[in-house]
């Protein structure tokens, strides 16, 4: 099956001409902060994208097929996948509960020659052991009485998207936001990377506790205990087995005589194990993504449609966001302004004396509010070109919203009064601070 054709976007209003493009002859884009590139025939749109492998062709079909039928409400649940996934699942944990019986078997009636192989068998059977994930402690970590305001706004977005009560919020530095359920007493915890939460207006992250939140409702099989430890079981077996990933401990057992042909045999292994990661990935592909989808889409019913959008979209700044904060560190608190002279907007950047945590946050957001939409049209043809994702197992951030404005617009059902931000900034306050010094010293 052939892949659609990326779509043609219309030329933003604000792309000024400048020199010609050398492909067709239009003008390109002015902004000297970002890179310039043909609106018209996207020259130089992104870096040049090496030739997709059969696996990445075979997920953007599918994706591409997906998106397709969500967009007609004509996907069927993926049932067959889903048995053939827990199949594969099964004979995944089968396979580590043999490897640690047999190994248990060596040590208590084996020889010693056999009780060595044992104690090697225990020990490869301990690390690919199914993990339960643990509960996280620690700085960042918030607790009910730590932060009311912000446990209290959590629990009204996720009693409107259906989901229980969140256990632990979690702030982070990274320019993302995750949601788990972990440990032995499956605590559900909330992880808030920080930099996103700041770059986001206070009903864009109402949409991002909705989308969350939405990740314990929407029936992803792949955050399910028994496929999701499959799947990183067999991701742990694949990194063990590649040739010079094994542990030297374990490459001093093998007294590197016949190496060459261990690393051979290695080979064999790591590449069926990456047929069997792949296999196991295409099959629990499409319900991922339906859930994903489902996701964004409790998010709009939570923030509105338009809040939804504005994260999807700012999701894709992370690249920005980050060259502000790298610039924040290496200047001393530097940070984008724009000013004007003769008339003219120009880019520049203003100093502090010494790095100041309490400024970094504020930099990085007029940064991101100072991107033309010329430069993020840019973003949205690249990642419409390149197929570019959160991570694997989400769809295209286009597909997500282009399926965003299939539907009609919706209001919002939860929304944040100023008092209610002010108090949940306020609990927050501490870990910015703290963040942002971590950030800034690198």
């Amino acid at each position: 099956m052939t892949e659609p054709s990326s779509p043609v976007l219309p030329a933003p209003a604000d792309a000024a001409a400048a020199e010609p493009c050398p492909r067709c002859g239009a003008g390109l884009t002015t902004d000297p902060r970002f890179a310039f590139w043909c609106p018209t025939c996207d020259w130089n749109v992104g870096p040049e994208r090496p030739e997709p492998t059969r696996h990445e062709r075979a997920a953007a079909a599918r994706a591409d097929r997906l998106h397709r039928e969500l967009a007609a409400g004509t996907s069927p649940t993926a049932r067959r996948e889903w048995l053939l996934a827990s199949a594969a699942a099964t004979l995944v944990h089968l396979s580590t509960a043999a490897l640690f019986l047999g190994s248990l078997a060596l040590l208590v009636a084996g020889n010693t020659v056999q009780r060595c192989l044992g104690g090697v068998l225990l020990v490869f059977a301990v690390v690919l052991r199914p993990r339960f994930g643990r509960v996280p402690r620690g700085e960042g970590v918030l607790d009910r009485e730590q932060a009311p305001a912000l446990y209290g706004l959590a629990d009204r977005v996720a009693a409107e998207v259906g989901a229980p009560r969140v256990d632990l919020i979690v702030l982070d530095d990274d320019f993302n936001a995750s949601f788990g359920v972990v440990g032995l007493r499956r605590r559900a915890v909330l992880t808030l990377g920080l930099p996103l939460w700041e770059a986001l207006d206070d009903q864009q992250r109402i949409a991002l506790l909705g989308h969350e939140f939405g990740h314990r409702v929407n029936g992803d099989n792949r955050r399910s205990f028994w496929l999701g430890t499959a799947i990183s079981t067999l991701a742990t077996w694949y990194d063990l087995a590649r040739p010079g990933r094994l542990h030297l401990g374990v490459r001093t057992l093998l007294v590197r005589v016949g190496e060459m042909i261990a690393d051979l045999l290695l080979k064999a292994l790591a590449w069926l194990l990456l047929q069997a990661v792949q296999l196991l990935d295409g099959l629990t592909s499409r319900a991922g993504q339906q859930a994903e989808y489902l996701a964004d889409s409790l998010a709009a019913r939570t923030a509105g449609t338009e809040a939804a959008r504005g994260l999807l979209t700012t999701l894709l700044l992370r690249g920005s966001a980050e060259v502000a904060l790298t610039r924040a560190r290496s200047g001393g608190g530097r940070g984008p302004r724009i000013v004007r002279r003769r008339g003219v907007r120009s880019a520049e950047t203003a100093r502090t004396d010494a790095p100041n945590p309490d400024l970094l946050w504020e930099r990085m957001r007029e940064h991101l509010a100072s991107i033309p939409a010329v430069e993020r049209d840019r973003l949205l043809r690249w990642n419409t070109l390149d197929r570019t994702a959160v991570d694997g197992s989400h769809p295209p951030t286009h597909l997500r919203l282009a399926l965003l404005g299939h539907g009609p617009e919706q209001p919002a059902a939860v929304r944040t009064g100023p008092e209610e931000a002010a108090a949940v900034a306020a609990e927050i306050a501490p870990h910015r601070a703290r963040i942002a010094a971590a950030l800034l010293a690198g």
